[in-house]
């Protein structure tokens, strides 16, 4: 089956290639993974998915490709999302981690396009964001493999972690690393991040301190 990815950049066609071009011109001065500056304000990354932001559906596509799935939330102007764009997936470990493990959706906290949420119900992204109580930016939500078996509030909104504001690299990768260990399921973030700190030091190891 053709993934809606794949459908998407078909039934876009040339319009699509004339769009992307200076996006493409761009990645090739400066990084085939440097971060793009879109019409909106917001940066981004060439491998995040470019969705039709049915997020059921997304889920489903993270699940068919051995991969988790998560909303990246951001503002047009906001400084710590610059910084995660640019410092944390700036580190080729981090980026190659996230990219080969999820598949991220970028929303906007006030944005107006419109997102089908995982109950089927059709909102504006900034009523999505309410919905699920993101209220500063950047927020990255984590979510399970998939909605079988949810009901009432645990499909409206099936989070099963999150990532509240910047994180300095390490930190942020250890929270992807949690997700995709479904560490989870047995502990805190907290008590992960303690752990994995506590084995650098039991290694003798000093803890990577990545930097722009």
């Amino acid at each position: 089956m053709i993934s809606r990815r794949h459908f998407n950049t078909l039934a876009m066609g040339a319009a699509a290639g004339a769009a992307l071009a200076p996006q493409a011109a761009f990645g090739a001065g400066a990084g085939e993974y440097e971060p793009i500056l879109g019409e909106n304000g917001h940066y981004t990354q060439s491998w995040f998915l470019d969705s039709f932001l049915e997020v059921a559906d997304d889920l489903d596509e993270a699940t068919v490709q051995g991969k988790r799935f998560a909303v990246m939330w951001e503002l047009e102007g906001c400084p710590y999302c610059r910084e995660t764009h640019f410092v944390n997936f700036g580190v080729p470990e981090i980026r190659d981690y996230v990219r080969e493990n999820f598949l991220i959706v970028q929303l906007d906290l006030k944005g107006s396009r419109e997102v089908v949420g995982f109950d089927g119900q059709s909102m504006s992204e900034k009523k999505f964001a309410q919905v699920n109580g993101v209220r500063f930016t950047p927020t990255v939500q984590f979510f399970p493999e998939t909605l079988d078996g949810l009901s009432g509030a645990a499909k409206i909104k099936p989070e099963i972690a999150r990532m509240p504001g910047y994180f300095q690299p390490f930190h942020f990768l250890a929270m992807f690393q949690f997700v995709k260990e479904k560490a989870y399921e047995k502990q805190d973030f907290r008590a992960y991040l303690k752990a994995r700190i506590a084995s650098y030091k039991d290694a003798g190891k000093p803890i990577p301190s990545w930097k722009s």
